[in-house]
């Protein structure tokens, strides 16, 4: 193995999730520049997360549906659209091929 591959800083941290406010402790290489005062009495630098096991669906169990910009919507009108310019463009294709298979016809007479 690699010797010195690991950081020696490990210390005590909190990190807080953002979403429900759950915080644990744990040791951690983290800097930060903020503090809270753990239920030990003790001061612990804080990692605030936007997301952890304790509001993570695939921990809770509990599947979210979160649609704040209408991504499904854009979704759904880009592939209408793309149809559509498909079917335009096939339609395009066909109306060529008739007109040159009745000049071919026009010019073997």
């Amino acid at each position: 193995m690699k010797k010195e591959l690991h950081p020696k800083n490990y210390r005590l941290v909190v990190f807080k999730d953002l979403n429900n406010g759950t915080q644990f402790l744990t040791k951690s290489t983290v800097a930060s520049d903020e503090t809270v005062k753990w239920e030990d009495g003790n001061e612990y630098p804080l990692i605030s997360v936007h997301i952890s096991s304790a509001s993570h669906p695939f921990f809770t169990g509990q599947e979210k549906m979160i649609d704040i910009e209408g991504r499904v919507d854009r979704f759904k009108a880009r592939q209408e659209a793309a149809a559509k310019r498909k079917e335009a463009t096939m339609s395009k294709a066909k109306k060529v091929r008739v007109r040159k298979s009745a000049d071919t016809v026009e010019e073997s007479k």
